[in-house]
């Protein structure tokens, strides 16, 4: 249609229309106010042009009637999801508010037509249907069909997040399924081929997991027919040519089993069925055939009416009448009763040979089986084709479990259920329509990393829906995110701060790990190329020095000040030659103090410790560095697995796991009361970083008999130190005279063993 107004014929039509939509209320329940206002809604949506044609040329208003009318016969829909169909268009063209639905029609159908919107407005943001060329299947790249299969998914997810109930989804399947009905030979074949598209990647498959079967069959039957009208009308064209010779056979292998069936007081109904033209189309693909070799061409489901605690016993019951009529192949039987599948489906199947020699394939199922199955919410997930999601499955599985709870109104039972199983994540359009997943509490920063590494480092904000944000702005699902980006921008260390994503994380890592590598060999190889011009010999031992005075923690750091100009290298040249290592020594502060000396491993072959009866002399054992023990401290022996006894103090931090965890590797130790050869004690001490107070504190130590300095390591800030000292003690009691003489020594503000 040319105009996007409805004409005069169409105007003509609002009587009927109206009396469509009022005979559908008034079985639906809707009260006579309700009614009236229905049918004023509908008039001034027509008269004023509320709501005018697609672009396509379809009229909302006469398709949102069709889908009400589809809801009620497809899948027992209860009013307000019916409602919700018929009132959403209305709400979307401002015929009538959100208000006056809540006000005339009640809360829980204002929730739905509200989301029902929500949703829609995902298609706007999408693009999936706003004249963009469609690109076949074949034509793509596998790359190109793998993001596209991505894109797919994580719409779907999108869609499930913003319908937030169960029935919005339902609404939108059987909207599709009327737009499927309403597409055939439609003139637009780029439209056609995008619809066809969403059916099979998404609506099909739903309502396969929903438990929608007669809908997901005919929506795959439509597929084919619009994408390949030969094939479609070739099968149904050879299915036609047989029907009355297949209803006849049908006939035949039917009457005999009714009779059975009857003479043993059962009730029942049998209903027969050929293969849908899909399914046909597929199973000849699949076994390289022709229609008159697929073997289960024809079908026949025995519905029993049985009370739910004979259901089982019935359908076996029903299987050995069967089976003495006729012969089974057992290889074809599949009990479904035992345990249903993991969607909850419910059924007993067989395969006889029928009259002629033909396959018949034997459903038996109870009414509430063959409802559940039809018209039921069950989760079926795990057919062909479709890839389940753990968190989706499990989520399903709940819902299965009300369902089949319920005896009717199953509809009426998902009321409450929200769909929740993705409020971890969040998702966002970017302005092509592109879906990108992340987690939640995403920021643009992370958005443009998900897009590609590149725009990422060079991101500097975005347009949230059109306004301008900072790139530590978190998104919210369903935002149009366009990426701000200058070639001037790298990665900074605050961005970690930013971004929540690992795949941002990782790369923000990986990028400023890199570039600080690179400044650092740059910053270095400048420091190398002056010292070499000033012909001086590099002793690197003195060079860390240096470093240290200067007061950087690493070389890397040390070498990235240079290649940033904050360091001169002419100015720590200056201070490498005018280093002199002695007097440097006695009167620095403690920033500039790092002494390293290895420290030998303690261990004796003198006679000091007992272990259990024995004296440990010739024995093999070592003092443990965790905690160095030493002369006159309570200890414990540990047998280690190289079979050396390790000797731990009593209040060793590992000491508790140790006897937590191999109490049979404990032996006791004890100290013989010889003093032999000195052991290593490490010292924490703090204080007032004053000039001169290293060699106060070494002189100390120097002034002591039978202790030795082994190692010191001193840092300061703020004109605060901590420093660590590793001595060389002969006793417990020696170590104790020594600490209480260092707390002597003035800006020593605490010192004790670590």
């Amino acid at each position: 249609m040319s105009s996007n107004y409805y004409n005069t014929e169409e105007l003509k039509r609002l009587p009927a229309i109206a009396k469509s939509i009022l005979g559908y209320a008034k079985n639906a329940g809707v009260s006579h106010d309700a009614e009236k206002a229905i049918y004023r809604f509908f008039q001034k949506a027509i008269e004023e042009n509320l709501c005018p044609r697609s672009q396509q040329g379809f009229s909302p208003l006469f398709h949102s009637l069709n889908t009400a009318q589809l809801l009620c016969s497809k899948v027992n829909a209860d009013k307000s999801m019916a409602l919700a169909a018929l009132l959403s268009p209305l709400f979307g063209g401002h015929v009538v508010s959100l208000e006056e639905i809540r006000h005339l029609f009640g809360e829980d159908v204002a929730h739905l037509v509200a989301n029902l919107q929500r949703v829609s407005e995902l298609y706007e943001k999408s693009g999936k249907f706003k004249g963009n060329k469609s690109v076949t299947d074949k034509a793509l790249s596998l790359e190109d069909k793998k993001r596209a299969e991505e894109n797919d998914n994580n719409f779907r997810k999108m869609m499930l997040t913003f319908a937030e109930d169960l029935r919005v989804i339902i609404i939108m399947i059987v909207n599709w399924y009327n737009l499927m009905l309403s597409i055939n030979h439609h003139p637009d074949t780029e439209f056609v081929e995008a619809v066809v598209k969403e059916s099979a990647n998404l609506y099909a498959p739903l309502a396969h997991r929903l438990g929608l079967y007669a809908i997901k069959s005919e929506l795959e039957d439509m597929s084919l027919k619009y994408r390949d009208r030969e094939t479609y009308s070739r099968i149904a064209h050879e299915l036609n040519q047989t029907k009355a010779k297949r209803n006849a056979y049908i006939t035949s292998f039917i009457e005999p089993v009714k009779k059975r069936l009857t003479e043993v007081g059962l009730k029942f109904e049998i209903k027969g069925r050929t293969k849908s033209i899909s399914s046909i189309y597929n199973k000849i693909l699949k076994q390289k055939t022709d229609l008159d070799h697929i073997y289960d061409l024809f079908a026949i489901r025995i519905i029993l009416d049985s009370p739910r605690e004979q259901e089982k016993s019935d359908c076996w019951r029903v299987f050995s009448e069967i089976t003495n009529m006729y012969t089974a192949n057992p290889q074809r039987t599949k009990d479904w009763l035992t345990i249903p599948k993991s969607n909850g489906y419910e059924s007993l199947h067989t395969t006889v040979i029928g009259p002629d020699g033909k396959w018949v394939e034997v459903q038996i199922r109870s009414q509430r089986m063959d409802e559940l199955a039809e018209k039921g919410v069950a989760a079926h997930f795990k057919y062909k084709g479709i890839k389940a999601e753990e968190t989706l499955d499990n989520w399903m599985q709940n819902v299965r479990d009300i369902i089949e709870a319920a005896d009717d109104n199953p509809m009426g039972q998902i009321k409450d259920i929200k769909i929740d199983v993705y409020d971890k994540e969040v998702f966002a359009f970017t302005p092509k329509g592109q879906v990108i997943k992340l987690p939640q509490g995403a920021t643009i920063l992370d958005f443009a990393f998900a897009i590609h590494t590149g725009l990422g480092c060079r991101c500097t904000g975005g347009r949230i829906n059109g306004k301008n944000r900072k790139i530590s702005h978190k998104l919210s699902n369903g935002d149009i995110v366009e990426v701000l980006s200058s070639p001037n921008q790298t990665p900074k260390l605050g961005w970690l701060n930013i971004v929540v994503s690992s795949k941002a994380r990782n790369k923000i890592r990986a990028i400023i790990k890199e570039m600080d590598s690179k400044s650092a060999e740059l910053g270095k190889e400048l420091l190398t190329r002056r010292f070499k011009n000033r012909k001086i010999e590099v002793d690197e031992s003195r060079l860390v020095r240096v470093i240290k005075r200067l007061g950087y923690k690493t070389n890397t750091e040390f070498y990235q000040a240079i290649n940033d100009e904050r360091l001169d290298p002419n100015d720590i040249i200056t201070l490498y030659e005018n280093l002199d290592a002695k007097n440097d020594a006695e009167n620095r502060s403690a920033d500039t103090f790092v002494m390293q000396n290895e420290v030998e491993e303690q261990s004796s072959s003198d006679n000091v410790l007992v272990i259990g009866s024995s004296d440990i002399k010739g024995l093999n054992y070592k003092l443990a560095k965790c905690c160095n023990p030493i002369y006159g401290d309570d200890v414990f022996g540990f047998i280690s697995s190289e079979g050396i006894v390790k000797v731990h103090k009593t209040s060793c931090p590992n000491a508790t796991h140790i006897r937590e965890r191999y109490p049979y590797r404990i032996i006791t130790t004890k100290w013989s009361g010889k003093i032999g050869s000195q052991f290593g004690a490490t010292l924490r001490v703090v204080g007032n970083d004053d000039i001169g107070i290293v060699t106060n504190i070494t002189s100390i130590i120097n002034k002591e008999n039978n202790v030795t300095l082994r190692n010191i390591s001193i840092d300061s800030n703020d004109g605060l130190f901590q420093g660590y000292l590793v001595v060389g003690v002969s006793d417990k009691q020696t170590l104790n005279n020594l600490i209480k003489k260092i707390k002597t020594v003035k800006g020593v503000k605490g010192v004790e063993r670590s």
